[in-house]
């Protein structure tokens, strides 16, 4: 290995590399052998599940594409996403993990560190997009009613567009993709803060914007669904048995998308702090066995949600060929929503396709 490291000098003396690596190979890795293999089969194992899991999600609903709700559409692109990301990002490390060094060089390490950030952001974008859905369903149902399939992709167009120009950003001279500490696997180059005030710049806005903002967003959404629901489910026990199925559906999909929401977060969040850590504390504060763990964790998070859909009785058509069906087995049902500004006799009756 020490015979390849004057080659990356010639040829990368423009490249920022993390302190740790400026006098090494960076794409040979840290760990021991043994280590590589078994992060080799465990991201082996995450990328199958994965890969099964949300191209049957896509597969069912291609079934029923036209009578998709606007909440299942949003629910099929967070399945894109993570089929994303396991179908483009995942080879390349595990082929890497197994070889015990980055094999694709810097135009590889761009690529994957692009495709990663840009697949993991949309996924992101997408839950924030999902909270606001469930928080207008809930908690306003003058706008939850007024949302329909359009808005829904138009939606789309905007969570799609939003992680292509953040993705991107670096390519611009403002940031870049680097090799993580351990070398077989890349990222966005988190120690640009450590080089230059514009790098700190770059950090900040893409914690604040790709992570802080829609997280808050999310918890915000959530906490103020909970609170209503606290408040209104006496009322929903005098209503009659479709107004009750009504609501146990409505709740039945909120849950399903706070547990996307919990189990992304709790997936990537220590990878931010890992993150922060390496992007404003010492130079090599972060031990590189440590650094490996909360990477690992981060790649699972797009195994959870066809988990997540199958556990969740929640009628989505993406998780049952039949779509939503009533028990009576008619072809089409009504449901019927409650407004919380009117007295308990009053309510808005809307058709579901």
């Amino acid at each position: 290995m020490s015979g390849m490291a004057p080659n990356h000098n010639n040829s990368s003396q423009e490249e920022y590399i993390p302190h740790s690596l400026q006098k090494e190979d960076p794409f040979a890795s840290k760990l021991s052998r043994e280590a590589d293999i078994i992060a080799g089969f465990y991201l082996t194992i995450i990328g199958i599940l994965s890969t099964l899991g949300n191209g049957y999600v896509i597969y069912m609903s291609s079934k029923r594409k036209k009578k998709l709700r606007p909440a299942e559409i949003m629910t099929v692109n967070l399945a894109v996403c993570d089929l994303g990301i396991s179908v483009v990002g995942k080879p390349f490390s595990i082929i890497s993990f197994f070889s015990h060094r980055w094999m694709f060089g810097w135009i590889g390490c761009r690529w994957y560190g692009w495709a990663g950030f840009f697949f993991g952001c949309g996924s992101l974008i997408t839950m924030t997009a999902v909270s606001l859905d469930r928080y207008l369903k809930i908690c306003h149902l003058s706008y939850g009613t007024w949302l329909k399939r359009h808005h829904a992709f138009i939606c789309l167009a905007i969570i799609w567009a939003y992680a292509t120009f953040w993705a991107t950003v670096p390519f611009a001279g403002v940031g870049n993709y680097a090799p993580e500490p351990f070398g077989t696997s890349c990222t966005l180059d988190w120690w640009l803060a450590q080089a230059s005030v514009a790098g700190q710049v770059f950090v900040l806005s893409i914690l604040f914007f790709c992570l802080l903002f829609p997280t808050a967003v999310i918890v915000f959404s959530y906490v103020k669904i909970i609170l209503k629901v606290k408040s209104s489910t006496k009322e929903v026990a005098h209503y009659d048995t479709r107004i009750q199925n009504s609501h146990i559906l409505e709740m039945k999909l909120t849950k399903v998308a706070m547990l996307i929401c919990t189990g992304f977060l709790i997936a990537w969040i220590p990878y931010a702090v890992v993150s922060v850590w390496s992007a404003f504390g010492r130079p090599d504060s972060v031990p590189i066995k440590f650094s490996v763990i909360p990477t690992l964790l981060a790649k699972s998070a797009a195994m959870y949600n066809p988990i997540i859909y199958q556990v969740i009785d929640c009628k989505f058509a993406c998780c049952r060929p039949g779509g939503l069906k009533a028990k009576s087995s008619l072809k089409k049902s009504r449901t019927y929503t409650i407004s919380a500004h009117r007295d308990s006799t009053a309510m808005n009756e809307t058709q579901l396709e």
